[in-house]
């Protein structure tokens, strides 16, 4: 997760700011389900940018946030050491601006060998055209769009895991709009339940 900062939501038009929170909130609770390795950074936080968005710290509290200079996470040497010490191939990105602090590790990582994966709604640049062109390019590269409550059910897939069901469906309950709410409503009105 890159530069989830103020300053950097402040020039952030591509999407609402309000909704780019709310899918920040969910991806970073699906990570924690799922004991997802996660990788806070922020860029100047202390001088110029602010601190990383209070729903990232609330999920991962003690989690070392690693603040960069360089615009591009993967020029920083920590980044690159907490990603090694991960130990996997594949990358989840999400940050702001799409254009800049997401397509220029996203393009490293993918001529490094890494499987990249770009969460589009936790993202955002600072015009549509700049985050679509900067989504374009990654998948020119050979990265591959998602949303992030695709991710959340792709980790989830079977309904049957009960392992992580009850914080799936508490995660989009609160972060999950209309679907969250049509489980909310099955759940109350029916006593549904997935999988059972």
């Amino acid at each position: 997760m890159i530069d989830h900062q103020p300053q950097m939501a402040f020039a952030t038009k591509s999407h609402d700011m309000t909704l780019v929170r709310n899918n920040v909130a969910g991806l970073a609770k699906t990570a924690k389900t799922f004991n997802v390795p996660t990788i806070l950074s922020t860029v100047a936080a202390d001088t110029f940018s602010g601190q990383i968005f209070p729903e990232i710290k609330e999920v991962f509290p003690d989690q070392e946030i690693i603040d960069r200079t360089s615009m591009n996470a993967w020029d920083d040497q920590k980044v690159i050491d907490a990603v090694n010490k991960a130990g996997k191939k594949k990358l989840v990105v999400a940050g702001l601006w799409t254009e800049v602090c997401v397509v220029m590790p996203v393009l490293d990582a993918l001529e490094d060998g890494y499987e990249v994966y770009v969460v589009t709604d936790a993202s955002g640049g600072v015009t549509t055209e700049a985050h679509d062109m900067a989504v374009e390019r990654m998948i020119q590269a050979g990265a591959t769009p998602i949303t992030w409550m695709q991710y959340l059910l792709e980790l989830q897939r079977d309904w049957a895991n009960q392992e992580t069901y009850d914080a799936v469906m508490a995660i989009a309950k609160e972060h999950g709009g209309a679907y969250g709410l049509g489980v909310q409503y099955a759940e109350e009105m029916f006593g549904a339940k997935e999988g059972k």
